[in-house]
């Protein structure tokens, strides 16, 4: 039973390592739609960076860019569909979906907000901030994280303690550069991308946070979804 129960988990690990492999791939793809020259295409340069230190194969990146960018027999085209509503309890949600069949996710979303509600373009965008964040460690325990976000040009930060990594804010058109300026303040970078930061996000009891967290987990299986997020604290 115990061999079994252990094959069953690295089944399943396998499988939660192939979904992010699959949506780093399609983010790859999307942003190489601008090129796929790194140094003019800030976009795919990020989306590389993550898939790297997500240990995306190097053949897996270096496909899904000639797809993206035109270069490979088999064109893969992608449409980019945002959702908004509310998971259980009234907490606020958007998904970020990348498609190659906009019917099928409009179905499969229609069905995942079952248990919560789905709304109408802007029901609940207005209650979140778009913009980049960044994760950094710093390399010596000396290093100022307040100076590195006003030098590196962050418009907020949340500080690690004792070490830990820092969350650094910027507006979604300097994402790329903070990133490259951070390492110059001694700290270095751990992911980037784009987000939905809420604006006021709500607390809730364990049961109910539970319940919360199984609907976005659900959500978040979903093949064409790409991230999901929420206006829940913590």
């Amino acid at each position: 039973m115990g061999a079994q129960w252990k094959a069953k988990g690295r089944e399943e690990a396998a499988n939660a390592k192939g979904r992010v492999f699959t949506k780093l791939a399609k983010e790859i793809m999307v942003a190489a739609r601008a090129g796929a020259e790194l140094d003019m295409n800030p976009r795919l340069r990020l989306a590389i960076e993550q898939a790297k230190k997500a240990s995306m194969p190097k053949d897996t990146i270096e496909r899904a860019i000639k797809k993206g960018a035109g270069l490979h027999d088999e064109g893969v085209h992608y449409d980019k569909l945002t959702y908004e509503g509310f998971a259980p309890h009234r907490v606020p949600v958007i998904v970020e979906c990348l498609t190659d069949n906009s019917n099928r996710t409009v179905t499969n979303i229609r069905i995942l907000f079952r248990k919560g509600q789905l709304g109408a373009a802007g029901s609940v965008s207005w209650d979140f901030d778009h913009v980049g964040m960044i994760e950094a460690w710093p390399e010596k325990p000396d290093a100022d994280a307040d100076l590195a976000a006003i030098e590196a040009g962050a418009t907020d930060l949340e500080a690690g303690e004792n070490g830990s990594a820092a969350t650094f804010y910027t507006a979604t058109t300097d994402l790329d550069a903070v990133s490259r300026a951070l390492p110059n303040y001694g700290f270095v970078v751990q992911s980037a991308q784009l987000i939905y930061r809420p604006k006021n996000p709500m607390t809730l009891g364990d049961a109910e946070r539970a319940e919360v967290e199984a609907f976005l987990e659900a959500i978040d299986a979903d093949d064409d979804v790409q991230n999901v997020f929420a206006g829940l604290a913590g």
